[in-house]
């Protein structure tokens, strides 16, 4: 789960910094019936301010007013959506550094002691993580032992362990 938003990665244009922070805050503009709107950014090295592009030229008609009233509160949670939306991060060509942003909830750990280990891991947030990593964090163990075990095929999945995901996956690890 999500502990914080995500730093943008995005190269700043008066330091030499490449990772903002989302301030939570938007700014709209209006011109005649057409309306701009943007995502403020702040650069963590200098403090300058960038902006994402959230909606250009779109018209007022278009637009579905629930949106308007969030963009004016400068809503949190519906910061924390567009920053996964993959179309926003697309058309700003940033990245999301989510180091240090989540944590696992494993639920206790009295588990950990059975023979046979069926998992269900459940994400609140789409945060690429590799499953390799949850694994050795949820379970215990180090990340070359959970390599191991993968290779030795005593930890199962249908999805592949190597690489990231961002979705919901299960797997099955016999000791």
């Amino acid at each position: 789960m999500p502990t914080r938003l995500p730093l943008v990665i995005r190269r700043c244009h008066a330091c030499a910094s490449a990772r903002f922070r989302a301030s939570g805050k938007f700014r709209v503009n209006a011109n005649h019936k057409l309306l701009d709107a943007w995502l403020l950014v702040l650069c963590t090295g200098c403090g300058e301010t960038a902006k994402l592009t959230l909606l250009e030229r779109m018209n007022i008609r278009s637009f579905r007013p629930e949106l308007l009233t969030r963009l004016h509160a400068n809503d949190l949670g519906l910061t924390a959506e567009l920053l996964q939306d993959p179309v926003v991060l697309r058309r700003n060509r940033v990245a999301l550094d989510w180091d240090g942003a989540w944590r696992l909830d494993t639920g206790g750990t009295d588990h950990l002691d059975r023979e046979v280990i069926d998992v269900s891991v459940r994400f609140t947030a789409r945060i690429p993580v590799r499953p390799v990593r949850l694994i050795a964090e949820g379970c215990g163990l180090s990340r070359a032992e959970v390599e191991r075990l993968i290779a030795e095929e005593k930890l199962v999945s249908a999805v592949r362990l190597r690489g990231k995901l961002a979705g919901d996956f299960s797997f099955t690890l016999k000791r």
